[in-house]
């Protein structure tokens, strides 16, 4: 069969397949991430059904996903919004770091996968789903719920400690040495301050910039803009993730809200294929044999999310059911996980079992997040104090 006929062939029946499936997740109410991953298993190596042709495409597809992810992540802040939610949830973000790092980083070290792997495993384990924890949020109405502001400042650090993290991932990926590694933190770290300078005072200009009344002007303008700043950004070894993510917090105010509603069917559309992409490489056999401790691993962190939420809930004044609630909106984890992942096993320093312990952990993880979220209220009740009433005289 001819190439270009066969690429298209299997790209059409992967989309339309992924389209059977998001509606699949949309009636049991769960995210479609862990359909999307289950779908890639399905048609990759040692799947069902092997597809050739489509490797290139998925791959290039895969790396906009994580920009459009990226763009739209920094879209939802202002540079002014970061500012705040660091100074008001700091403490509780690095409490997260701490309680959720350290089971990934330990798992793999007990695993014998070396310093490269525990940094790997150990940003999977620590950043929540803020997709799916917003779309939970949202659908269960709690957007204005006392607890939503502290898992929102949550989130918000989490996203700017991935700002600094994925440039020392990318560093330590590529085998740098030690001064090299400081150059390119640094220049992440630079980067990272004026871009956040330039938004908080010259962000309308950014705006303006890229803003059309005209809608296809407007598309082409902020995903021209997007791919440029990212291929920039990976050029002087900054993440081209971080790169769009600055972008998407540059631009503020209407421009952002309408940037968001054009962008979003795109967003979807990559990510979707991104997640295929990521399951199309991990061989589904690889992945029993590490399921034992990715059931560990989702139980450990499960509950240490649970615990940072509600500690934080409680520093805010929020009474038990809350407190509950705060925990169990951070459990999920998603996109951003499989993007650690997907960044280290492409650059071939750490072993493919990770691909597999991720794959699996994400899976429970994207589902049981939702539900936990969903079922919390009458799972904690025997917890929660209720008032004391007075004796009838």
């Amino acid at each position: 069969m001819d190439p270009l006929a066969q690429t298209l062939i299997e790209l059409g029946a992967v989309v339309f397949f992924l389209g059977l499936l998001a509606r699949l997740a949309g009636r049991i109410g769960v995210s479609p991430i862990p359909f999307y991953l289950l779908g890639g298993l399905a048609f990759g190596a040692g799947g069902i059904v092997k597809l050739e042709g489509m490797h290139e495409f998925a791959h290039l597809s895969g790396e906009i996903g994580v920009i459009l992810l990226l763009l739209m992540l920094g879209l939802e802040y202002t540079a002014a919004e970061l500012f705040t939610g660091l100074r008001r949830s700091w403490q509780a973000g690095v409490l997260d770091f701490v309680l959720n790092f350290l089971p990934g980083a330990g798992l793999a070290l007990l695993l014998g996968w070396g310093g490269v792997g525990a940094m790997v495993m150990g940003g999977v384990t620590y950043i929540s789903s803020s997709g799916i924890a917003a779309k939970v949020i949202t659908d269960l109405g709690r957007l204005g719920n006392r607890e939503t502001p502290v898992v929102l400042s949550i989130l918000v650090f989490e996203d700017l400690a991935m700002a600094v993290y994925l440039p020392i991932l990318t560093a330590t990926l590529a085998g740098v040495g030690f001064l090299g590694g400081l150059t390119t933190v640094g220049i992440a770290l630079a980067v990272v301050s004026v871009v956040l300078m330039v938004a908080l005072r010259h962000g309308h200009h950014v705006s303006k910039a890229v803003h059309s009344e005209n809608s296809e002007v407007f598309l082409l303008n902020v995903l021209g803009a997007a791919l440029l700043v990212a291929g920039a950004a990976s050029a002087m070894q900054v993440s081209a993730a971080v790169g769009a993510f600055m972008l998407g917090i540059a631009i503020s105010g209407s421009t952002a809200h309408n940037a968001t509603r054009i962008l979003e069917p795109l967003r979807d559309l990559f990510a979707a294929i991104f997640f295929v992409a990521f399951g199309l490489n991990t061989d589904p056999s690889s992945i029993p044999p590490v399921l034992g401790w990715a059931l560990v691993l989702a139980v450990a962190t499960a509950a240490t999310k649970m615990l940072t939420g509600i500690w934080a809930a409680k520093r805010a004044g929020i009474a038990r059911p809350g407190r509950f609630r705060a925990g169990a909106a951070l459990v999920a984890r998603g996109e951003f996980s499989i993007v650690i992942a997907g960044l280290a096993v492409a650059s071939g320093a750490v072993p493919h079992e990770l691909a597999a312990l991720a794959t699996a952990y994400v899976l429970l993880m994207a589902v049981v997040g939702p539900l936990a979220a969903r079922y919390v209220e009458p799972l904690a009740r025997p917890f929660v104090r209720r008032p004391a009433v007075a004796p009838q005289t």
